[in-house]
């Protein structure tokens, strides 16, 4: 027993970024997106999980093959060798998205603890703030990269939630194998959403820099902007790393689908309007706990995904204006980098005082992301094919290919939820 649990044990520490990218993408807002998805429209969606798969994977292997190859962030690739016009736009859209879901984040943190424990939702919102800030500046690196790994195991009570509960599995099957598209204005928007929080703009930043920040804990390069040796064999690693983290990504999508689908919609509630009504599709498996439940694994989600979009942002503002940068420095070798952590946590905690319903906030969260993630998408595809940056490594066909379909996708769901906005 303990050579397998050791065997098991080995193997999830030999995961890297592409496995903590992929566990962060089920942050709050993809929690929430994903209930609404399964409270509204039951398994509908579902084929989106499958669809999404390769997709996401395409993407998210091109930013960390990106770093690994350059060694630099994708914000310092643009500023090496593109203009400063694109530079300006993909920092200024990604701090737009990145700020905005922190605020969300942190929202429905406050809100969760504030249905259970009783105490002010502004006091919780000081708590989680000062909680996450101190973690990501004062917590050395390789000790919150274990922790954000083992966070991304809460996710799993909505696997368990989904076994437990009674599923019509032959339309979970041909929901899942068959698209199934709705022309009008809930179920787009929907559909944007999932996009959005499946693809999101701060997964393509923070991956790729974290790719940069492993060379550097090896000791392959010193500092960003360094250009690393990189053997085929590591590429793959990567390649395999980030597959894993998009698969357990979107299998928690498919779980908390089916979850919300067979104890919310079933029962007639489509619209989830309160961190209580979302804590109910765990109450199979809680009972009179599913709001602890559910509180925990806000909290833990919320943890891992909120550092990584105040992280992302900070990368990209260093690359930008040539500040020292990384996680594996000390507050007092990087003090503009983590400045830049700060700012972005406490603009973020400061839009929960317009008091925006945080489920909403959440939902809308992910559609603003599936907007935005359509141009950076393009200038991905543009930095992992300029032998500049990636040598040899360039993209293939195949990942060109699903790259732009992804793009396609993205962009038109989004100009038929903009045509249904106007016309409605």
């Amino acid at each position: 027993m303990r050579r397998i649990i050791g065997f098991f044990k080995n193997k999830f520490n030999r995961l890297g970024p592409g496995f903590i990218t992929g566990a962060a993408d089920d942050d709050p807002s993809g929690v929430a997106t994903y209930s609404i998805a399964g409270a509204q429209f039951g398994y509908k969606l579902n084929f989106l999980s499958l669809l999404l798969l390769p997709l996401m994977i395409s993407v998210q292997e091109m930013c960390g093959r990106i770093g690994m190859v350059s060694g630099m962030g994708l914000a310092g690739a643009i500023k090496k060798y593109y203009s400063k016009k694109l530079l300006i736009s993909a920092v200024l859209l990604l701090f737009i998205a990145n700020t905005i879901n922190i605020g969300a984040d942190l929202g429905i943190m406050a809100a969760s603890l504030e249905m259970i424990l009783g105490l002010p939702f502004i006091f919780w919102l000081m708590v989680v703030t000062i909680f996450t800030l101190v973690m990501e500046i004062f917590v050395s690196y390789n000790n919150y990269s274990n922790f954000l790994k083992w966070m991304a195991l809460s996710l799993l009570v909505y696997g368990i939630t989904a076994i437990i509960t009674n599923q019509n599995w032959s339309q979970v099957i041909f929901y899942t194998l068959i698209p199934h598209i709705e022309f009008n204005k809930d179920y787009i928007m929907t559909m944007v959403g999932f996009l959005g929080t499946t693809i999101s703009p701060y997964l393509f930043f923070w991956q790729a820099a974290e790719e940069v920040e492993e060379e550097i804990r090896d000791g392959k390069i010193q500092e960003f902007d360094q250009s690393p040796q990189v053997m085929a064999s590591e590429i793959n690693h990567m390649r395999k790393d980030t597959a894993i983290g998009m698969f357990f990504s979107n299998l928690i999508t498919v779980c908390i689908i089916l979850t919300t689908t067979a104890t919310l919609h079933v029962n007639g509630i489509t619209n989830i309007e309160t961190p209580h009504q979302a804590a109910l599709a765990l109450k199979p498996l809680a009972g009179n706990f599913a709001f602890l439940l559910f509180t925990l694994g806000i909290i833990g989600t919320g943890l891992q995904s909120i550092p990584i979009l105040a992280g992302g942002v900070a990368y990209a503002f260093a690359e930008s204006f040539g500040f020292k940068e990384g996680l594996a420095k000390k507050l007092t070798e990087a003090k503009a980098f983590y400045f830049t952590i700060g700012l972005a946590t406490l603009i973020g905690a400061l839009m929960n005082i317009l008091g925006i319903n945080s489920i909403k906030a959440l939902f809308y969260t992910a559609i603003i992301n599936g907007i935005i993630a359509v141009p950076l998408i393009a200038i991905i595809i543009k930095l992992a094919n300029d032998e500049r940056i990636v040598g040899k490594f360039k993209s293939g066909r195949r990942s060109n290919i699903l790259t732009w379909t992804t793009f396609a996708l993205m962009g038109i769901s989004s100009l038929l939820m903009i045509y249904y906005l106007i016309r409605s």
